[in-house]
């Protein structure tokens, strides 16, 4: 186990384990983001499952994921023709 470390943590209602080489702060941060994003679904949309809300967030999440990259590829590219 290459620095890795168990993260125990609440998603909704739920307790979870993670393993992984990201520092506490980070873990922390993203179970915060994603139990506000949970919340705000269940507000907007009281009968939605948690499984659809699960995915849900994970659609956006990979949406927002190639945006970003997307993004980055274009920068690397005006940078690649910057330095031409």
């Amino acid at each position: 186990m290459d620095n890795k470390k168990r993260f125990k943590t609440m998603i909704g209602k739920k307790a979870y384990t993670f393993i992984g080489t990201a520092s506490d702060e980070h873990m922390r941060s993203v179970s915060k983001i994603l139990n506000d994003e949970l919340n705000s679904l269940k507000n907007q949309s009281e009968n939605i499952s948690d499984e659809d809300a699960a995915i849900l967030i994970a659609f956006n999440a990979v949406s927002n994921q190639l945006d970003k990259q997307l993004e980055l590829d274009q920068l690397k590219n005006k940078m690649k023709d910057e330095d031409l």
